[in-house]
């Protein structure tokens, strides 16, 4: 299944059509995703002891994987799931502009990049100024004389 949990999708069938929101639950053996706010359904909840009220809840009930479509972050549009390796990673990428739309994945490169401009810039320090060692010198106690000897 090509969708996953805090993917932004379009829903493009269906009574809730043209709405566009997260992704709460992903089940892939089942083929069905929990989307927030569509395929909105009442569940009476009873009253079981005094000190509870009775009430109708709503909840969002599961829709079919194919009635939704991912929404790229980047071009912001309604895409179709591409898979690219990068390294040794398997990615999922966008069809119409080619960024990547793991968010965990975006991360972990942003993190990579910046480990690697530090660690560039931790080169460039050491290069630029030797490194120094102060010491200190320990203070040693004369033994104390006896003033009667």
């Amino acid at each position: 299944m090509k969708i996953k949990k805090n993917d932004k999708v379009l829903v493009i069938t269906g009574k809730d059509a043209g709405k566009t929101a997260k992704v709460l639950v992903a089940m892939p053996k089942a083929n069905k995703v929990v989307v927030d706010g569509v395929n909105v359904q009442k569940k009476h909840a009873k009253a079981r002891s005094a000190n509870q009220v009775s009430e109708i809840k709503s909840q969002s009930g599961a829709i079919d994987v194919s009635n939704v479509m991912v929404v790229c972050p980047t071009c912001d549009k309604a895409t179709r799931v591409a898979y690219k390796v990068e390294g040794d990673k398997k990615v999922r990428v966008c069809k119409k502009c080619g960024a990547l739309l793991d968010v965990a994945e975006v991360k972990e490169v942003k993190k990579a990049a910046k480990k690697a401009t530090k660690k560039a810039d931790a080169t460039e320090a050491t290069e630029k100024k030797p490194t120094t060692r102060k010491r200190t010198t320990k203070k040693v106690e004369a033994p104390a004389e006896d003033a009667n000897a």
